[in-house]
């Protein structure tokens, strides 16, 4: 199976505070890895770096060929990198469709003029850009809120909405930083189908950041552990449990 993203041996410090300390993963395409590890164990900022937030101070990460160690974040979108955040960054006084739609500004080609007097060429790429949001909004059973502004609508379903404008970017890698954080027992298994319909339906590559430990047992195919920025496991979901370090440094105990 191909390789499409490789992290290698990458480390991130602030002010003297080792962030990430010569951490190495790789993601085979199709696949869904989860990165867990207790507070503070570089997880969050793991992924900034492989969406091009922060650039780390050694090592290097490769997608799909490409050496994305020091590109700029909207070079890795284009590529296929999209990603959501552990706190909502969503245009709360837009519409859901509104908000959908921004995530497929990078693939504009439409040039300033075109736009401005709504031309042929313009008029095809806002068809398109809609058909595809559409898609994504069924998909994720966002009609009935496809003309809500995002500010009023609850919680579980702005999430929903963060994960579909990453979908409108046609990314190729996903990376969701705690999905179902915040979410009650009946919207996380929703959260859970959305995903397994994803890898599905759009046969994406996954990367997922979750504290719901029965969560990340049910959907990873592999499970990667941090801690203290340092990565003490790489293995199934049936390893990791068993494995000793992570009991100790994370679970507090084995998960049934």
């Amino acid at each position: 199976m191909k390789t499409l993203l490789a992290v290698e041996d990458v480390s991130l410090a602030f002010a003297g505070v080792r962030a990430l300390d010569g951490v190495s993963l790789s993601v085979e395409e199709g696949s869904l890895l989860a990165i867990i590890g207790p507070n503070g164990a570089g997880k969050t900022s793991l992924f900034n770096c492989i969406s091009s937030v922060y650039r780390p101070h050694a090592g290097r990460i490769r997608f799909d060929g490409h050496d994305v160690t020091r590109m700029p974040a909207h070079d890795s979108a284009r590529l296929g990198i999209a990603r959501t955040f552990q706190n909502l960054a969503l245009f709360e006084n837009l519409t859901v469709l509104d908000n959908l739609l921004v995530g497929r500004h990078h693939l504009h080609r439409s040039r300033f003029w075109q736009e401005l007097l709504f031309t042929p060429a313009a008029r095809r790429e806002e068809v398109a850009a809609r058909a595809r949001v559409e898609d994504i909004i069924d998909l994720l059973d966002l009609e009935r809120h496809r003309w809500t502004p995002v500010m009023v609508l609850p919680y579980g379903v702005r999430k929903r909405v963060e994960l579909g404008r990453a979908l409108a970017m046609e990314p190729r890698l996903l990376l969701l930083d705690e999905p179902a954080a915040g979410l009650n027992a009946e919207e996380t298994e929703d959260m859970a189908r959305y995903l397994l319909d994803l890898r599905e339906e759009l046969n994406l590559t996954i990367v997922l950041i979750e504290h719901q430990l029965r969560l990340v047992m049910d959907l990873a195919d592999r499970v990667a552990v941090l801690d203290f920025g340092r990565k003490i496991a790489d293995a199934t979901p049936d390893e990791v449990r068993r494995d000793p370090r992570v009991v100790a440094a994370y679970l507090g105990g084995a998960v049934s």
